[in-house]
């Protein structure tokens, strides 16, 4: 080959930092998606996302070690560093392993038939209510039944409700396919996306939300006149209108055809059933016009219920910049992230599925979300130990800030 087709091979070349060393993966099929072009090629140390994403992997760590790999140019990479970031990183490896020593990212069996059982009952009585004609009651328990199920598949795809990634596959595409009619695959291939880079513009999928809602005015680049006028009123929108039409977007185009598209029999299944349960239960007794309105009432309240309170978690605040390649791990999860604090009685962590800890779950995914407010202390003071806030505000500030800033940017795409 001549030094031009030399040249080329190299200019292709993809390499991921990871512990010190720089892994080729050119030729690498990753089973977690395009994520992994997050972070190859770009100078980016993957170290800490890639244990945290792999905790339950005992595969992961020796497909790594098979890949052809280098040392790191060490001028380089502390280079690229920010002052006191290694610091920062070291202790947060150190508060990784001791709670994988105290044994919390280990499954708690008793915990997810808790949660099944919870889902099944609520759906139960929600089902029988509206069977025996108090219908806006019926929808209710069976929306939040809904909402459980969202609550539930995250902690699947995250591989923390056995530990078994098989079996947590199994569990979320059932939930998520059965319980709210989406893919857990389609899923899967878009959070982990989220996870890896919070608030990055062009990173960030959560981001994407054009033509439904803006949470930030610099994804409005291209904003023709009617698109700024629905903007505009997207904090009254959202929560009559948006949050159904994703949801209906999602369950009959976008999750269908990502099923289609990977002939995920599976999946299919689930959806199937869910159809024809509603149909055996609802519309042979209501009829078709009247199921579709039930139907469309059950989605609306149970996608509010769940969208409504993953906006909560960072929507509303600063997103970093596409070509930044020096904000790491922790930094993503204590400043593009924040808490919901438990609320009386703890209430709000059962809202929430423990997801109101979203700083824990950011820099631990794979630990058992339950836990998340047992470590939250430690985190508390690792983070302020290097001078990060630890950002925790009421459940009502939360949706104040949500909001507001849903105004703002539905204001500021309309004004400019």
């Amino acid at each position: 080959m001549g030094k031009g087709g030399e040249k080329n091979e190299a200019a292709v070349k993809k390499e991921v930092l990871i512990e010190g060393r720089m892994y080729d993966v050119t030729n690498m099929k990753h089973p977690g998606g395009s994520v992994i072009d997050f972070y190859a090629g770009k100078d980016i140390d993957a170290t800490q996302a890639f244990e945290s994403f792999h905790v339950q992997s005992k595969k992961a760590k020796k497909y790594l070690d098979n890949l052809p790999s280098r040392p790191a140019d060490a001028k380089q990479v502390e280079k690229n560093l920010l002052p006191g970031q290694a610091a920062l990183l070291a202790d947060f490896d150190k508060l990784h392993r001791e709670f994988e020593a105290e044994g919390l990212f280990k499954p708690d069996l008793g915990h997810v038939i808790y949660r099944f059982s919870e889902i099944i009952l609520l759906y139960l009585i929600g089902g029988y209510l509206v069977l025996h004609n108090n219908i806006a009651l019926g929808v209710v328990f069976m929306a939040v039944g809904q909402g459980r199920c969202g609550w539930l598949m995250h902690e699947g795809g995250h591989y923390s409700l056995t530990g078994n990634i098989k079996i947590d596959t199994f569990l979320q595409e059932l939930t998520y396919g059965l319980g709210c009619g989406m893919s857990g695959g389609w899923w899967r291939s878009q959070h982990n996306k989220h996870h890896s880079m919070p608030q990055k513009l062009g990173y960030d999928v959560d981001l994407n939300t054009l033509p439904l809602v803006a949470f930030t005015e610099k994804v409005c680049k291209r904003v023709g006149v009617p698109l700024k006028y629905w903007i505009k009123m997207q904090a009254v929108m959202f929560p009559l209108i948006s949050t159904l039409l994703v949801a209906l977007g999602w369950q009959f185009y976008l999750h269908p055809r990502h099923i289609i598209r990977r002939k995920n029999v599976n999946e299919a299944f689930w959806l199937v059933m869910r159809y024809v349960l509603w149909t055996a239960l609802f519309t042979t007794k209501f009829g078709l016009a009247n199921s579709i309105l039930l139907y469309l009432a059950y989605v609306w309240v149970g996608a509010n219920y769940i969208f409504l309170h993953f906006a909560v978690s960072h929507t509303h605040l600063p997103t970093v910049p596409k070509e930044d390649t020096q904000v790491d791990w922790v930094r993503y999860a204590a400043i593009y992230t924040m808490n919901v604090k438990p609320g009386p009685f703890k209430i709000v962590n059962w809202l929430m599925g423990y997801l109101n800890f979203q700083i824990e779950h950011h820099l631990f995914p794979c630990m058992p979300q339950f836990r998340h407010p047992k470590i939250s202390p430690r985190v508390k003071a690792f983070l302020e130990k290097h001078g990060l806030k630890y950002d925790q505000r009421d459940y009502l500030d939360a949706f104040a800030v949500t909001f507001s800033n849903l105004h703002k940017v539905g204001n500021d795409v309309f004004l400019g």
